[in-house]
């Protein structure tokens, strides 16, 4: 695990304008298997821990879980680990309105095969789809989230939004509670229950 940790870090700082010598290195020697290219910290908790329900060990079996500090980077993390750079396979989760990037990173890098998959909204919006608004709320209920949860929802700009919408704007309003509910989302879903997008991502590393 925290070797894998090290190659995360080191991609990213390779990605950012770094020196690629340490990325190298630790690439060859662990070996990494599957890059999955995510947009933020969130859809990384997500993806771990239904990787964990599973009993699996990403990390061990060679699958680096790396989010880019956004979609508009997936082009230049693709080229650097992809067929073009390092030859890792590359796979990946995304939000709708963010596919083109990944679809021109995917190409950019010479990546034949299109594994990145592509949620309605996001991720916390096919979490809650999934999990429904009820379930959702008592979950923030049960995290001791409901008191800035009601205060949240008394705000006008929430009056026009569905309860669906509210509750993705509320895990975006604090600085890690994204993080937080993408592990607390997944770990409460029933197993046949998860959004395919999420399903179909751990089906291919």
């Amino acid at each position: 695990m925290g070797d894998m940790r090290a190659f995360q870090r080191a991609v990213t700082a390779w990605a950012a304008g770094g020196d690629g010598g340490p990325a190298r290195e630790l690439a060859g020697r662990l070996p990494v298997r599957v890059a999955v290219l995510l947009e933020g910290p969130s859809d990384a908790a997500a993806v771990n821990a239904l990787a964990e329900r599973r009993g699996r060990d990403l990390a061990a079996e060679g699958v680096c879980v790396l989010p880019m500090g956004g979609a508009m980077s997936v082009g230049r993390f693709a080229e650097l680990l992809g067929p073009s750079g390092l030859g890792i396979r590359l796979a990946g989760l995304c939000d709708e309105r963010e596919s083109p990037y990944y679809a021109r990173g995917w190409q950019r890098a010479g990546a034949s095969r299109p594994d990145f998959f592509v949620c309605a909204a996001d991720l916390e919006d096919e979490l809650i789809r999934a999990l429904g608004v009820g379930r959702v709320e008592e979950l923030v209920r049960a995290e001791g989230d409901l008191r800035p949860l009601t205060t949240f929802l008394r705000q006008p700009a929430q009056r026009d939004r569905t309860a669906q919408q509210r509750l993705r704007r509320f895990f975006g309003t604090t600085s890690g509670r994204k993080i937080h509910y993408g592990r607390v989302l997944v770990e409460a879903l029933d197993t046949d229950r998860v959004p395919a997008p999420l399903e179909d991502l751990l089906a291919v590393v």
